[in-house]
């Protein structure tokens, strides 16, 4: 998928059941801006990571927010806090 738009690995993803995992911000804004509930982001805002801290970290997130990564959630992580925002961005559930 390394040639797909941003769109087309968000609409493999949902179809799917995939999470998308990345650095870029676009797959958060598409989602916001188009109300869609899904695919679950994990966006990390942090760079240079050694390969074995991102599993890690990776791994630690997949568990603690599953439930939320299930039901369509954008996920923020700094180097100092998590963030969860459920999708629809703006729905009251």
């Amino acid at each position: 998928m390394s040639r797909a738009s941003d769109e087309q690995i968000l609409a493999w993803s949902k179809n799917e059941d995939a999470v998308v995992i990345t650095l870029d911000a676009d797959f958060h804004a598409i989602l916001v801006v188009s109300g869609a509930s899904g695919p679950s982001v994990i966006r990390f805002r942090m760079e240079g990571l050694a390969a074995e801290a991102i599993v890690n970290l990776l791994s630690r997130i997949l568990v603690a927010h599953r439930s939320a990564l299930e039901s369509g959630t954008l996920v923020t992580v700094k180097s100092r806090k998590i963030t969860e925002h459920k999708l629809p961005i703006g729905s009251k559930g």
